[in-house]
């Protein structure tokens, strides 16, 4: 792995809710562990619900991870801002991460071990 980054398979299944709404569930997730930081788990793109993200306008640059893309989760009653990221292009030793998507936990937003 790159520097202090360690990715594994998440064990069990796991789901994303928001808004009252599963956006997610996967039993494929990863999870990125990175000094410093609580880890967060990375689910396949295929299985979230991508109908409830939109384009955000925001980005990050992380130099162990590369550029991150950020998403709004929209729901019925409210739209979550850059709730969501993912990075197109992860440098080198954190490619498994290509085509994942992760959350940001808040009273919105759950991610869960099911």
């Amino acid at each position: 792995m790159t520097g202090n980054i360690t990715i594994r398979k998440a064990e069990g299944n796991w789901v994303v809710r928001a808004g009252g709404a599963i956006l997610g569930e996967s039993s494929a997730a990863l999870e990125l562990s990175e000094d410093g930081y609580k880890p967060v788990i990375y689910f396949p793109r295929g299985d979230i619900a991508t109908a409830f993200l939109d384009d955000s306008a925001k980005t990050t640059f992380c130099p162990h991870k590369g550029d991150a893309r950020y998403y709004s989760i929209v729901t019925k009653s409210t739209t979550i801002k850059d709730a969501a990221w993912g990075y197109d292009a992860p440098v080198e030793g954190v490619e498994r991460i290509k085509d994942h998507l992760a959350f940001h936990t808040s009273e919105q937003v759950a991610v869960e071990r099911i």
